[in-house]
């Protein structure tokens, strides 16, 4: 089966284990240093350190012909790209972009997860251009059309920068 992934996801999960491992270490040295360190307060540590990477774990976005899966910890959800029934852009503190399907499965994922792996993107673009040849997306090709814009933008200036033509 052939199908694209984020790329940047290792790096991500390793981060985020990174900032829960310097977590639990910070709290576990301050504890042992004033001395009130017990098994039940390390037990305690240990799961606020968890619950820290569980927050902070990316989800890892595959694309492949006609699907897009995001995976997280305890759930993954899956849309069909080539029956989308609509497409919104959610602004706010963390933009994001809901899909949904014939099927009604819905998927809400960051658009920067498109700009970083343009061939995800090449993927979900084309399962949404079936989608909209076949009349089923009858909300969200401006949000798709300037999403597209954005990716293109961004590869053209990476090339750019990989030249030396800033």
């Amino acid at each position: 089966m052939q199908y694209s992934e984020d790329h940047r996801w290792s790096k991500d999960v390793y981060a985020s284990a990174r900032c829960a491992g310097a977590l639990l270490a910070l709290l576990l040295l301050i504890d042992c240093g004033s001395g009130t360190l017990t098994w039940w307060r390390g037990t305690l540590w240990t799961a606020l350190a968890l619950l820290l990477f569980g927050v902070l774990c990316p989800a890892r976005v595959r694309a492949g012909d006609g699907w897009l899966t995001s995976r997280r910890l305890l759930r993954t959800r899956r849309v069909r790209t080539d029956l989308l029934v609509s497409v919104r852009r959610l602004d706010g503190i963390s933009p994001r972009l809901l899909l949904r399907d014939a099927f009604g499965d819905r998927l809400e994922i960051d658009p920067q997860v498109f700009v970083a792996n343009p061939d995800l993107w090449l993927r979900v673009d084309r399962g949404a251009r079936k989608a909209a040849a076949a009349g089923t997306l009858t909300c969200g090709s401006t949000a798709l059309s300037r999403l597209g814009e954005q990716v293109e933008r961004e590869n053209a200036l990476g090339v750019f920068k990989a030249s030396g033509l800033e």
